[in-house]
């Protein structure tokens, strides 16, 4: 099999038998063979997750030493000039694109391999219960995706911090920071390795598995980039003294301004483009029949950045939670 999941068919009471000659972690009865079987994924993991915050924390010093000659903490203006944002840039891209991975290459395959292979008709036959074999299975997974996923997302947390406010290096409402720090990325990822747990386990293929978890990795990444935004309460700033240079609303520093439109003397918004006309004295007159006095500019502060991560993390483990117990309560009784 070409997936980072093998499958064993050495049997659970054998492989009871055996755990007192195990090596390395002191594991015994279900958890032992469960950690044999996925070794490959599990240790692949783990190792990558190293190799990454380490070159996280060299790049972090990297720029902490770069930020010193500005006098960070306190940065003086001009220190975007000639920083370089393209390490922080790719590093982003590239954690943007674990929650996929993970979950095709270990949850599509984690139940669809045993299930094609008939590793999962050997495991019934034996002391051990479904619903304690699905447990393992997805506890074990779940344990080194969140140790893996919070170690990387606390190394990327750390080094963007120093810039977090400035748009120049990533804007915190993207995803590639907001996906990429705090809690959201440890969930998102849960939700699709257990996604792909489910489909996998539905679908009985390995290969078949892997390509719809791919599907719904992606998709889940779309709904989610629609919906993140809305996790934040929205601001509302208004101003009275026209729509010249110096008129422009007032926001908190690292903002994400959502929206903004012309204010009328009748209290009525309209769009900023409904005079966007080609001369200034054509614009002028449009305004002026509009009865434009100002502005309103909707925004979220970066203030609520860290609110609403927890509170996107929580609604996607409370996802991740029901297609977990879907596993256990389908795959009890009809799981082979």
């Amino acid at each position: 099999m070409s997936t980072m999941t093998s499958t064993d068919s050495t049997s659970y009471d054998s492989a009871a038998a055996e755990t007192g000659r195990g090596r390395g972690l002191r594991l015994s009865g279900m958890n032992w063979l469960v950690w044999r079987q996925h070794r490959a994924a599990y240790w692949t993991m783990l190792a990558a997750t190293a190799i990454t915050v380490a070159v996280i924390v060299y790049q972090r010093q990297q720029m902490i030493t770069y930020l010193d000659g500005y006098g960070y903490p306190d940065l003086k203006p001009g220190w975007e000039d000639k920083f370089d944002q393209g390490p922080l840039n790719s590093a982003a891209r590239l954690l943007g694109l674990l929650p996929v991975l993970i979950g095709v290459f270990l949850g599509g395959p984690l139940l669809a391999g045993d299930l094609e292979s008939g590793t999962a008709k050997l495991v019934n036959a034996q002391s051990a219960s479904r619903v304690r074999w699905l447990a393992t299975k997805l506890g074990m997974s779940a344990l080194v995706v969140v140790v893996c996923t919070t170690a990387v997302s606390a190394a990327f947390t750390w080094w963007w911090s120093p810039v977090r406010s400035s748009s120049y290096a990533l804007t915190w409402a993207d995803p590639a920071g907001f996906d990429n720090s705090g809690p959201v990325p440890v969930a998102l990822t849960l939700l699709t390795v257990v996604g792909g747990v489910a489909i996998g386990m539905l679908l009985r293929r390995t290969l078949l598995s892997m390509v719809v978890t791919l599907g719904f990795a992606v998709a889940l990444q779309v709904v989610w980039s629609y919906f993140r935004m809305s996790l934040g309460n929205v601001i509302t700033v208004t101003t009275h003294n026209g729509v010249g240079n110096d008129s422009a609303p007032n926001m908190p520093e690292g903002a994400h301004q959502l929206d903004e439109f012309y204010l009328t003397a009748s209290g009525d918004l309209i769009g900023w483009g409904s005079c966007a006309e080609q001369t200034e004295k054509a614009r002028d007159a449009c305004l002026d029949k509009a009865q434009v006095v100002g502005w309103s500019v909707d925004y979220i502060p970066i203030s609520q950045m860290s609110s609403m991560q927890w509170l996107g993390a929580s609604i996607l483990l409370a996802l991740t939670a029901g297609i977990a117990a879907f596993v256990i309560l389908w795959g009890r009784k009809r799981l082979v």
